[in-house]
């Protein structure tokens, strides 16, 4: 599985962005497509997830209503807006996919087995 990730950069509180993952595998059945962020001297936080096979979609509480994950099954392209950014959004982001036949663990980011190169999310005050 390939991840790459795109669409990072600097914004103003309240601002918006949207970050994108092309994916590449052989298939994505039984795949959990997630967004995970690292602030800088912090643990990797779980943000949302996607699920390839029934389209659940997962958010952690800290961005409920203001992200939004969705993915284009033909282009094998997942995305988060990201609307009414803070600075405590700062981060970087990494597309993540588990291979997993449950969802139990969907909020654990350690969980993840596949994972991008990251892009940097900085939002000013």
């Amino acid at each position: 599985v390939r991840l790459v990730e795109s669409g990072g950069g600097l914004v103003r509180a309240g601002g918006s962005l949207r970050l994108s993952c092309e994916a590449s595998a052989p298939t994505f059945n039984n795949y959990i497509m997630g967004w995970i962020r690292q602030a800088p001297g912090k643990e990797r936080e779980f943000v949302a997830a996607f699920s390839w096979n029934n389209g659940n979609k997962y958010y952690a509480d800290s961005v409920k209503g203001r992200f939004t994950i969705s993915v284009d099954k033909a282009k094998n392209t997942v995305y988060l807006q990201m609307n009414s950014l803070k600075p405590e959004d700062t981060a970087v982001y990494y597309c993540a996919a588990d291979y997993t036949d449950t969802h139990i663990y969907v909020y654990t980011a350690s969980t993840y087995d596949y994972w991008g190169q990251g892009t940097q999310v900085t939002v000013s005050s």
